[in-house]
């Protein structure tokens, strides 16, 4: 078969256009009809509600689109590095990517991850410097970086080979050239289909030989159950053709292919075959797992498992066992929970998950942005659990305790660099370059994941909210010593009941509070900030003592600050060893482990 086919992944650092991009190529390579509500919408490829209100990819999605008689097959991944594994293991259907690139920011920690991994596979590389419309773009200085990050990772003459291209995503526009006046002009995408389709090479696969496919990505139904997603790496799958499984730890089991499946623009269209090089979507593998090989019956051989960096953090997840309980959420059990998480397993490949005594599960992951997504989704599908402290996953080696450490960059104006150099300076971060960057400050550090916990808030509230992070994991080193305590006591309820005015004056006056008025309260949950040290309770529920002369003017008098309404993140951030949160499908509750005086005073 003549392989009028390309298949090509799109990479970059969160936020650098590259879903828009492929919005773009969507619209312009007339894969919906003219009337068609698609062409109306921005984003059509982040179809989860998440990935909408975040505004990221956290899923890598299929598509397809076809142009000059050639068939496009369209990887988007995410950009986030707490996303890596599933931008891992998509690369493996890819021939090429288009590595898309910020015109001010220019490379980031997460655009040297993914090149790297596309580097490692061989694949063809088109550059897009992307946004060259912003006002203060630096096209010339970006591509330069780019440069230095191919030298920098290249390990042979022909992986420094890469296309460039300039590109206002937003508006479906890409050059060969940089144009004179980026904002005015004139143009469409059919300069980046052509660089795709001269660029990028044909599959090589062969339809001759056993069949063999790489299960890469899975999805599911109520239809038709699970599809098995891979690049059919070699023969030709039939509808109806038995074949073997082999897993990855081994074993093997037979199976028949019910349906085949290929992309047609957000859908799939059932084919009577599917063919090498393509990338299908096949049905009837109830069991089959990520890395799992589907291959022919009579010579069954298995496909190099796609190799996952292992997670960084972990976290506990179990029933939710406060006062609260059943008030919210419908799915409330163990087993409940267990079931949610390994059917996580099943598609998200950089998790683990292990069963503790009691009920609970130890969750293991990429980073805090990795596991707030999973615990977000399990709360808008109707748990109640309570989740720990997020803690680093030391390693040993030869007998050497290993902690995992990280890239840092810091993007921030002028005017905040010292307050930056300061606080990195007490997390014990080794600054690796400083330079001036689109009217402010770069920084680039190296630091240990653990002392990166709740950096963000920190360094949000220090510089107005100007700051901006990114982060990438770069190597397991040894173990540092523990920073000393950074946060301050909880302000703790000393009583169950409903809030009052009075109650939260007296609150505030020590320290900062998360709850406001007629808020339901029990005994041992966090309702604020002490502005010390140590845990002190108060008795948020208390009321003004009636008196002989009492004037209700004065009680509607109390004029209360308006209480810190924190976010899952930032709640995770908060936590200390003794702590939890409460999630529930309307409420994120901060308490303490034991929620009685008597039994903290005991487990101390």
């Amino acid at each position: 078969m003549d392989k009028q086919i390309r298949n090509i992944a799109i990479i970059a650092h969160v936020d650098h256009g590259k879903t828009t991009l492929v919005d773009g190529l969507l619209k312009q390579s007339h894969t919906f009809h003219e009337k068609a509500e698609e062409l109306k919408q921005e984003l059509i490829m982040d179809s989860n509600e998440l990935e909408r209100e975040r505004g990221i990819t956290i899923l890598a999605k299929n598509t397809s689109i076809e142009y000059g008689g050639i068939k496009i097959n369209i990887i988007d991944t995410p950009g986030h590095a707490d996303f890596g594994g599933e931008v891992e293991r998509t690369l493996h259907m890819a021939d090429g990517c288009i590595l898309v690139v910020d015109a001010k920011e220019g490379p980031m920690p997460q655009t040297r991850f993914v090149l790297q991994k596309a580097l490692q596979l061989k694949l063809k590389i088109i550059v897009v410097i992307n946004k060259i419309d912003k006002k203060d773009q630096r096209a010339a200085e970006a591509l330069e970086e780019v440069a230095n990050l191919f030298l920098d990772l290249a390990k042979s003459a022909d992986e420094l080979e890469f296309q460039t291209m300039y590109a206002v995503g937003r508006e479906g526009k890409a050059f060969n050239e940089m144009p004179i006046d980026p904002i005015n002009a004139h143009g469409d995408l059919r300069p980046l289909f052509e660089k795709i389709i001269s660029f990028v090479p044909a599959p090589k696969n062969s339809d001759e030989g056993g069949f063999q496919l790489l299960v890469t990505a899975l999805d599911w139904d109520s239809f038709k159950g699970k599809y098995a997603i891979g690049k059919v790496h070699r023969g030709i799958a039939k509808a109806g053709m038995a074949v073997a499984l082999i897993h990855p730890n081994g074993t093997k089991e037979n199976g028949r292919i019910e349906k085949i499946f290929v992309s047609k623009g957000l859908g799939r269209v059932e084919v009577p075959e599917g063919f090498a090089g393509d990338i299908v979507s096949l049905t009837g593998f109830s069991n089959a797992h990520i890395s799992t090989t589907i291959t022919d019956i009579q010579n069954p051989e298995a496909l190099p498992p796609i190799a996952v960096a292992e997670p960084t953090l972990k976290l506990t997840i179990g029933p939710n066992t406060s006062p609260f309980v059943v008030k919210d959420g419908k799915k409330l059990t163990s087993r409940e929970i267990g079931d949610r998480l390994n059917r996580e397993l099943e598609i998200n490949v950089s998790l683990r998950v292990q069963s503790l005594d009691g009920g609970s599960f130890l969750v293991l992951g990429r980073g805090e942005l990795h596991l707030s997504v999973l615990i977000e989704t399990m709360r808008r599908e109707g748990f109640e659990i309570q989740v720990s402290k997020p803690e680093v996953i030391i390693k040993e080696n030869d007998g050497v305790r290993m902690e995992p450490i990280e890239e840092l960059v810091i993007d921030v104006p002028s005017e905040h660099a010292g307050t930056v150099t300061a606080e990195l300076q007490k997390r014990r971060a080794i600054m690796q370059a400083m330079a001036p960057h689109s009217g402010g400050m770069r920084f680039s550090f190296h630091i240990p994941t653990k002392n990166l916990l709740g950096l963000r808030n920190v360094l949000l509230t220090k510089t107005k909210g100007t700051a901006v992070l990114n982060s990438v994991f770069l190597k397991y080193a040894p173990e540092t010593p523990l920073l000393e305590t950074a946060r301050n006591g909880a302000l703790i309820s000393a009583e169950t009941g409903i809030t009052v005015a009075y109650g939260l004056e007296v609150a505030q006056g020590r320290g900062i509070t998360f709850i406001g008025p007629q808020t339901n309260v029990y005994e041992g949950m966090i309702i604020g900030l002490n502005s010390r040290e140590e845990d002190l309770e108060i008795n948020a529920c208390k009321e003004k003592k009636l008196s002989n002369v009492r004037s209700s003017f004065n009680d509607l008098a109390t004029q209360l600050t308006p209480p810190v309404i924190m976010t899952l993140e930032q709640s995770l951030d908060f936590l200390e060893d003794d702590e939890l949160l409460e999630v529930t499908p309307l409420h994120l509750r901060l308490r303490k482990r034991h929620l009685t005086r008597s039994l903290r005073d005991k487990n101390k």
